[in-house]
């Protein structure tokens, strides 16, 4: 904020803030968009593969580089890029589920190559869905502050991962095969939520609903810009 000589007395009212404060913004797109597409992508295809739609012992060949690179990568990057975008739901949620896409692309590489081969019951996976599940039932629950339709794609995804963890360490095929079916329920409104995101940034209103908390949630409504007055950091936006 700069400083104005002989400035009139005030009692910290937003339009003091608003005449004598100098901001320099950096704009950052919703990383969300990216994220919740590359989330969607990733976790159809695999969990196509895991429901038995399609696939043979070749398919670790093919589901690799698309789980690393879409699932992983993308979201991962979309994770860091939430972190400037100060939304810290999003840094974790992307964050931690991109790394997981990217370790899960180099378990199948290893898998594909020969180094590796899977054991039924597959214990060691399951305990790494016991531990996305419990992180993502904790970000379901923060989200429900923010945003429904994230709300329900944690939620989902948190059911799809505890059914896996079940599955994969009990060698039950019924849990694994649940848990894929929940799993691309969440890819559907991952996408669905996505392109609500990116239809109201590029036409600067409401398009698809996404239960949004104090925020403009109707059709044709435009988004309200918040201004983080009472934080002192007027016009700065948080989050996305």
């Amino acid at each position: 904020m700069s400083r104005v000589p002989h400035a009139p007395a005030h009692d910290g009212e937003f339009e003091f803030w608003r005449n004598h404060a100098q901001i320099s913004l950096q704009p950052v797109a919703a990383p969300s968009i990216l994220g919740l597409f590359g989330f969607a992508a990733a976790t159809f295809v695999v969990a196509a593969n895991l429901a038995g739609w399609y696939g043979d012992t070749g398919t670790p060949r093919f589901l690799f580089p698309f789980a690393a690179f879409t699932g992983g990568l993308a979201q991962f990057l979309a994770g860091m890029w939430a972190y400037r975008a100060r939304d810290g739901l999003a840094t974790a949620m992307h964050g931690i589920w991109g790394a997981f896409w990217l370790a899960y692309g180099v378990l199948f590489l290893l898998v594909a190559v020969g180094a590796l081969t899977p054991p039924d019951p597959f214990v060691p996976l399951g305990y790494w869905f016991i531990a996305l599940a419990a992180i993502t039932w904790s970000g379901a629950f923060a989200a429900l502050a923010e945003n429904i339709a994230v709300a329900l794609v944690l939620a989902t995804l948190a059911a799809g991962a505890t059914c896996q963890a079940v599955g994969q360490i009990a060698g039950i095929s019924g849990w694994r095969t649940a848990g894929a079916y929940i799993f691309i329920a969440s890819a559907v409104i991952a996408w669905y939520t996505a392109t609500a995101m990116m239809l109201e940034s590029t036409y600067r209103r409401v398009i698809l609903p996404v239960g949004k908390r104090g925020a403009p949630n109707r059709p044709g409504q435009e988004p309200r810009q918040v201004i983080q007055f009472m934080a002192g950091e007027p016009g700065i936006k948080v989050g996305q």
